[in-house]
């Protein structure tokens, strides 16, 4: 049954092709714009490598500062976190790494632009690097302020051609570096492991960090267990709330929590009054409101032409019906029709999709991005596509199951 049915479908997708054109074209940009913005936050909070143990690991990237003075919301310093992170009971490695931030050096006169980050030697244990040369500087050269760097991919194309970069010098904001490794280039969206070169905290010039509650700091916590996580969060706020304030006249109070990167968009963005809490399904719930409205129009408009290809087809309808063919038999058919229609816009969609996110990949908007139709971003595509099609077929297949027989026989609906 389900062969003919697939059969009369694209008999009647080609019978009234400017109806399907309407209706391919709808689906295709719809699919086009969801699955791109798919690949866009699956790229941005995906596990994707070198932030391989996702389920394991989290962040501590912003609190806030409240007191008698207006409240802010600020990275935490270097001092917070070495004191209140660092000595976190039950954890398997903490990380403490700056925020990345462009720096301008030159290269037998060349101009050169760089994103350059500070770390512990931590960072590589917490972080999943694959090393094209060499390897990580350690804590030990953290300690002893060793000037050693590891740069990426591309930033050993434009010092050295592409040459092998280890125990060569690169000059970084008017500092020398001696190269220990190179690191395959990492997303200028992944927040956490992102940089063109990353340096010892202990090379920085200024000491003054080292006694700061806030500044430009983050922390990666890497759990044993997933399972530890919140026991780990709950230890975190306990630190919090024993802070002394330097300055109680500024401030009184620090709060936040530890995060995954959607989780820390979600307190920045919903948690206005209590900052001690995150809401990552407030988010994903807007997230997927936000895509159900946007296929609301295309939905209406497919439904649109399906009643007009029903109505054309009553007389049809009506001989089906009068020679025995049950209501829930014809709303199979049309909702097997609907389906492929479907399908055949969502994998229009899909090739244009990759088009698109291909030109986004060459036009260098975001460094070092590479989106991607992965098995997730399919996955999810797909998902979209049938729920698309049943939920655009089952007015139609409704509508033409109340058709009375005589009425349908007449055209006419009743």
């Amino acid at each position: 049954m389900l062969r003919n049915y697939l059969k009369v479908a694209l008999k009647v997708l080609l019978r009234r092709r400017f109806y399907t054109f309407i209706s391919l074209f709808g689906i295709a940009f719809t699919l086009v714009v969801l699955t791109v913005a798919a690949a866009f936050l699956d790229h941005v909070f995906g596990a994707h490598p070198p932030e391989t143990r996702a389920d394991r690991t989290r962040g501590v990237y912003m609190i806030r500062m409240t007191g008698a003075g207006p409240r802010i919301t600020t990275f935490p310093g270097y001092a917070l976190l070495d004191r209140y992170v660092r000595t976190l009971p039950g954890v398997e490695r903490v990380s403490l790494f700056t925020l990345q931030e462009k720096v301008v050096t030159y290269k037998d006169g060349a101009r050169i632009e760089v994103y350059r980050k500070y770390t512990d030697g931590a960072f590589w244990q917490v972080m999943d690097f694959r090393f094209l040369e060499g390897g990580p500087f350690t804590a030990k050269d953290d300690e002893e302020r060793s000037r050693v760097a590891v740069v990426n991919a591309a930033t050993r194309q434009r010092f050295f051609g592409g040459q092998p970069a280890v125990g060569k010098a690169v000059e970084i904001d008017g500092e020398r570096f001696r190269v220990v490794g190179v690191v395959e280039d990492v997303s200028y969206l992944r927040l956490t492991p992102f940089a063109d070169v990353w340096l010892p905290i202990g090379t920085i010039k200024n000491e003054s960090y080292r006694t700061a509650l806030e500044g430009n700091f983050m922390a990666a916590i890497l759990a044993p267990r997933a399972r530890d996580l919140p026991r780990i969060a709950e230890e975190y706020r306990s630190a919090l709330a024993r802070i002394e304030s330097p300055d109680p006249k500024r401030f009184t109070q620090v709060s936040g929590g530890i995060d995954t990167a959607f989780g820390m968009l979600s307190r920045m963005l919903f948690s206005h009054q209590k900052f001690d809490e995150s809401r990552p399904g407030e988010l994903l719930g807007w997230v997927l409101g936000i895509a159900f409205l946007f296929m609301l129009l295309p939905t209406v408009n497919l439904v649109n032409v399906s009643v007009s290809r029903i109505l054309e087809r009553a007389s049809e309808i009506g001989v089906r019906k009068a020679f025995g063919a049950s209501s829930w038999t014809l709303v199979g058919q049309f909702l097997t029709e609907n389906v492929v229609l479907t399908l055949i816009g969502g994998l229009l969609g899909f090739v244009l999709a990759a088009l698109v996110l291909g030109g986004i990949n060459g036009s260098g908007l975001f460094p070092y991005a590479r989106f991607a139709l992965n098995g997730r971003v399919f996955l999810y595509g797909l998902v979209l596509t049938l729920f698309f099609g049943v939920l655009s077929g089952v007015y139609p297949a409704w509508k033409m199951s109340r058709l009375h027989p005589v009425d349908a026989l007449k055209g006419a609906l009743r």
